[in-house]
């Protein structure tokens, strides 16, 4: 699944391992999202849609 995560935290200066906090997963959790290799729970995809505004649908595209 392909996802905007990266450029959202960019824009907000924000380190993976400060929305791993944010959203209570592990840094490398955050890094295999933004890489495909692996698509984020439900839960865990309302978290980051509501930590950065927007919705899920604008943060992950399906391939």
């Amino acid at each position: 699944m392909k996802n905007k995560i990266k450029v959202l935290r960019a824009e907000q200066n924000m380190t993976q391992a400060e929305l791993a906090i944010a959203v209570e997963v592990s840094r490398q959790t955050i890094n295999a999202i933004e890489t495909g290799k692996f698509d984020p729970s439900l839960p865990l995809a309302f978290k980051i849609s509501r930590l950065f505004a927007t919705s899920i649908e604008d943060i992950f595209q399906d391939e």
